[in-house]
């Protein structure tokens, strides 16, 4: 599998921790990002890799959660209209419990159409969509984890000027982790180790 490998990477001032490849990059580094969020790139390929804590949505069911997010996302995105569901479901996270029982996260995949920044829908990129919710209930957090792979990149768009036109050159022809594997690592070794981040932080 390209041979890639992935380490365990310290967020939020290493309060949390998980797993991905060094080729995604901290954005915080180049430029100002929200407390609540870690944002993570790949500018070689357009990628990227995004950490959200927000306040727990009590009205949204469990069973619900990811795809509830998912179309919030796709919704913030003028994307609604366009969003293709791939897949659903529920993964047990081994490494993180809450008393005895390991959480549980809700996850779902789908493509869509994105702009980049304030450009237009004609500038749109086709993307699929990684998207998973941890809801720490104890914390009265829900952890948002979205990956973005892109599909097809608009020669209008922004990404254009890094990224060649046309369909994207697969993960694995670039000698890199496929993103859905990308997606499974920082999911599955998701780990809280200050509890004390969330209090009023939720």
């Amino acid at each position: 599998m390209a041979g890639e490998s992935s380490t365990r990477r310290p967020l939020f001032g290493g309060a949390i921790s998980t797993t991905f490849p060094a080729r995604f990059q901290d954005v915080s580094n180049i430029c100002k990002v929200p407390d609540h969020q870690e944002v993570l790139v790949n500018p070689a390929r357009d990628e990227s890799l995004i950490f959200e804590l927000l306040d727990l949505k009590g009205e949204v069911d469990d069973g619900g959660s990811a795809l509830w997010f998912l179309r919030n996302v796709a919704n913030e995105q003028d994307a609604g209209d366009n969003l293709v569901v791939e897949h659903s479901g529920i993964v047990e996270l081994p490494g993180l419990h809450f008393g005895v029982a390991p959480a549980l996260a809700g996850t779902t995949v789908a493509r869509l159409a994105v702009s980049k920044g304030r450009q237009g829908t004609e500038a749109q990129n086709i993307v699929r969509l990684y998207l998973a919710n941890i809801r720490l209930k104890n914390a009265t957090t829900d952890v948002v984890i979205t990956a973005y792979e892109p599909l097809l990149i608009n020669p209008l768009s922004e990404s254009a000027q890094a990224v060649v036109a046309g369909p994207a050159v697969p993960t694995e022809q670039a000698g890199c982790l496929p993103m859905s594997e990308v997606f499974r690592l920082a999911v599955m070794n998701f780990n809280v180790h200050d509890w004390n981040l969330f209090n009023g932080n939720g």
